[in-house]
């Protein structure tokens, strides 16, 4: 028993007297007092083409009844932590990079493929002591665009399509597949859901029922032998951490028909031609992307960030649409105005207008433009955002309903649900705001609630990207 006592008595000895070095993590203790162990000073640097939305709080909606429409948005004091957000809506320069790269995985793929180039270097399988690892493309070696062999040739020609009728040279839309994963930490964190059944109910009274079994829903997708991409919402028994782990392929070439479908009887097939992919329209909003490849596109710029960056990324959080609630506060500025700008009129007083809108019937020129215009040509709000009224509708990540946020929490509001392909149609309303080039003033204040389904694309809703923001010290 002696000994046993010495042993310990010796251990706590050294646990007291022993000093860390601030750098590894823990600070110094002295006298035995509890100081904390401090992790090491993170600066987040400013995202490139994004603005810092302070944490504050606001009474979203509107409480007045609309003189004109005769409507009230639904109105409630929330409060919402700080975060990043595109200052412009996603071009179709930077959509086109998400296309181009998931283009450019297809053709690797192929180029690695024996049954078209071979080239085993255009993928990595072992790690740098030769062991073998999980294979991932090399995206340092170039695709040989300008004098590839042969089979590269195929791999190459394989992502393209010839139009029968003109003859044209163009990329296969319908390859054009994203798959990403998507851990969902909510689900994951409920205590009904964890692994442990003693970790269920904190209620002593009640005894732990050990045979319990707990289903998860969970999203899951694949391609069929057609080519044809299968999304499945499926029930099963929690098992593991993997089964609140949710997958999707989305095709995520946006629909350029939109503006043909958007508009009968009209002589929109030059948009249709030319809106996505001619340099001329490389800055203007992107359209005719459904809220499903939106997700996409803000889970692809995740991974290409979090590659780009290595080790560095531990504590980066990924981008996603922001909440219903996020885009008004972030639109309605410091002030919490009814519009972005600081007048109440829509246009000063030499007649120039403050957006891009429908000002008047049939009249979409008045101000300036005919269809969408350049992001960032009128000036930008408080919070340094461009475009939070008109050019186009924006995504949202929240569910629409009449209720809106009086149905949610008064700290980070939102509502979300992803429905599935066999979900009524009914629950695929997601929540757009800001109005777009084809709205009337209505739609362009901040407090306006709009709506519509996740699948849909259209040629006046686009989107922009937020990022959440740790460490915000400063509120308004």
């Amino acid at each position: 028993m002696k000994k046993i006592v010495f042993l310990s008595t010796a251990l706590l000895s050294f646990v007291l007297t022993a000093c860390f070095s601030p750098k590894s993590g823990m600070t110094t203790s002295q006298g035995g007092e509890v100081t904390g162990v401090h992790g090491s000073a993170v600066n987040e640097p400013a995202p490139f083409g994004m603005v810092l939305i302070q944490r504050g709080s606001i009474r979203v909606g509107d409480e007045a009844t609309d003189s004109l429409w005769g409507t009230g948005a639904p109105s409630k004091d929330i409060s919402v932590d700080a975060f990043w957000m595109d200052e412009t809506e996603i071009s179709n320069a930077k959509y086109r990079q998400f296309v181009y790269w998931v283009r450019d995985s297809i053709i690797r793929e192929r180029l690695a493929d024996p049954a078209y180039g071979g080239d085993e270097t255009f993928k990595i399988t072992e790690d740098e002591y030769g062991e073998p690892i999980t294979p991932y493309l090399n995206w340092k070696k170039p695709i040989p665009w300008k004098k590839p062999s042969e089979d590269e040739q195929r791999a190459i020609e394989s992502v393209y399509v010839i139009n029968p009728i003109t003859g044209e040279r163009q990329l296969d839309a319908s390859q054009m597949n994203y798959r990403y994963e998507i851990y969902d930490y909510t689900q994951a964190a409920l205590r009904k859901n964890r692994l442990n059944p003693e970790e269920r109910n904190r209620n002593t009274d009640i005894p732990v029922d050990y045979e319990a079994v707990i289903t998860i829903s969970k999203d899951t997708a694949y391609i069929d032998d057609e080519g044809i991409i299968v999304r499945e919402t499926i029930n099963r028994p929690l098992s593991s951490a993997y089964d609140f782990l949710n997958t999707y392929i989305v095709n995520i070439y946006p629909d350029t028909t939109c503006w043909v479908n958007d508009f009968p009887n009209a002589n929109n097939e030059v948009y249709l031609q030319l809106y996505f992919n001619h340099p001329k329209y490389d800055n203007y909003p992107v359209v005719g992307v459904s809220w499903e490849q939106a997700n996409a596109f803000c889970a692809w710029r995740t991974e290409f960030l979090l590659r780009g960056l290595g080790p560095q990324a531990r504590w980066i959080q990924r981008y996603r649409l922001p909440s219903e609630t996020e885009w008004e506060f972030a639109a309605r500025g410091k002030d919490a105005r009814r519009f972005p700008w600081e007048q109440t009129d829509t246009k000063s007083e030499e007649g120039c207008y403050y957006a891009n809108y429908k000002p008047e019937e049939g009249n979409y020129t008045k101000d300036g433009s005919l269809i969408t215009s350049n992001c960032g040509i009128f000036s930008a709000n408080s919070n340094g955002l461009y475009d939070m009224a008109g050019n186009v509708a924006e995504w949202t990540s929240t569910v629409y309903t009449d209720a809106g946020v009086l149905q949610m929490s008064d700290i980070n509001p939102d509502l979300q649900y992803r429905a599935a392909k066999e979900d009524p149609y009914s629950l695929k309303k997601k929540t757009i705001r800001g109005g777009s080039w084809k709205d009337p003033v209505k739609y362009i204040q901040g407090a306006t609630r709009a709506y519509e389904y996740q699948n849909e694309s259209r040629s006046y809703i686009g989107f922009r990207c937020v990022r959440s923001y740790a460490g915000a010290d400063r509120r308004r």
